[in-house]
């Protein structure tokens, strides 16, 4: 007669078990977002450049094949548009967002918004600065990136061998140099690894600044517009270059880079006697690597954004399971209110020498599109 009290004790014990899993599973549920299914937002910068482009198409079809839902955005270097875009994708219920922003300072009420509804923020690429509400940061090593640009500059103009010995230029050399948008975090990275290379040269003697225009804010390009780098070369070129000749000029980005060389091929440059400079770059652009292959921009920075791709979503996904993530610096990337852990990812000079092997062998592009 004991039995069946034991049995109804034993399963009520198993019920009241099994409805406390029930509530800890729903719990981590709510905490974690991990069901299959739940929201992403992801916000770029812009369509104007194709690499923001193919960021987009990455993460989003990694994200899909995880079985996340996506809300990708594109605010078209509008940051109130933007804004509007964060706050609507909290609105619908996202439980994660990867962020591209294109002012690191501007949406701190926004990021503050996903923090206080539990929503872990990821900043793409670009730093979120200014705030706590930022938990994981994928990116490049951005002050490699200046310094590989600084070296393909000298090794173009033949100040070093491709084996970064001393090589037969002694100078002195005229360069210009140009740098990225202020409000880019990335951009001071990019010009301060670049001035880390250069500045040597330049105190010998070697290279000549001959605008004498070499601090950040000067040089700077806000929201990296190609136009307003084009205007800044066809200014300089009409108030320091009258009978000199422009041996160089340090470009952070492709884009910048056709609009650098427009100006130049305005003024004479590009002809038989009449040589471009060397012209450096960054995002491995198809315009430019066209460029590269004829003759004109001397080099790039490739970044594969697929494995950035890659590596924030391994990131979200972790993130979304309660998991921690990999990260490998967790010392450099301050932001102003926290030093936020990172995942940086490895960059390759790109010239006429190495394209086909990086870019077109790695299936990056195909034959057919740099034709």
């Amino acid at each position: 007669m004991r039995f069946p009290r034991i049995a109804a004790v034993t399963a009520a014990g198993l019920m009241m078990a099994l409805a406390a899993c029930g509530s800890a599973e729903k719990t981590v549920d709510q905490q974690t977002g991990s069901t299959e299914g739940a929201l992403v937002g992801v916000t770029m910068p812009t369509r104007s450049s194709e690499r923001w482009i193919h960021d987009g198409d990455n993460i989003k079809k990694a994200l899909e094949e995880k079985g996340y839902k996506v809300d990708l955005q594109y605010a078209e270097n509008d940051i109130p548009t933007q804004a509007n875009q964060i706050e609507n994708q909290i609105t619908k219920g996202a439980k994660l967002l990867i962020v591209a922003s294109i002012d690191g300072t501007a949406i701190t009420s926004q990021l503050q918004q996903a923090q206080d509804a539990n929503i872990p923020v990821i900043a793409y690429d670009r730093l979120l600065r200014n705030t706590d509400s930022v938990d994981y940061y994928a990116t490049f090593d951005n002050f490699k990136v200046g310094v590989q640009q600084a070296t393909s500059l000298l090794t173009g103009l033949k100040v070093l061998n491709a084996d970064g010995t001393p090589g037969t230029a002694t100078g002195p050399l005229n360069i210009e140099l140009f740098a990225g948008s202020p409000d880019d975090n990335n951009a001071t990275f990019f010009f301060n690894g670049a001035m880390s290379v250069l500045q040597p040269h330049i105190d010998k003697g070697t290279l000549v600044v001959k605008s004498g225009q070499t601090d950040f804010k000067t040089v700077a390009i806000l929201r990296w517009d190609p136009a307003t780098a084009q205007k800044r070369m066809e200014d300089l070129l009409t108030s320091t270059y009258g009978g000199a000749q422009v041996h160089g000029v340090l470009s952070p980005y492709d884009g910048l880079s056709i609009g650098i060389l427009s100006a130049l091929k305005s003024s004479g440059y590009g002809t038989s006697g009449n040589p471009y400079p060397v012209v450096t770059g960054q995002d491995a652009e198809v315009a430019s690597v066209k460029s590269i292959i004829a003759g004109e921009q001397f080099s790039t920075i490739y970044k594969d954004t697929r494995e950035l791709a890659k590596t924030t979503v391994t990131m979200a996904d972790s993130v979304l399971k309660g998991e921690k993530p990999q990260v490998n610096n967790e010392k450099d990337y301050d932001n102003g209110k926290k030093v936020v852990p990172s995942y940086l990812l490895e960059s390759v000079i790109v010239d006429k020498t190495n394209y086909q092997k990086v870019l077109v062998d790695s299936g990056y592009y195909t034959a057919d599109q740099l034709k």
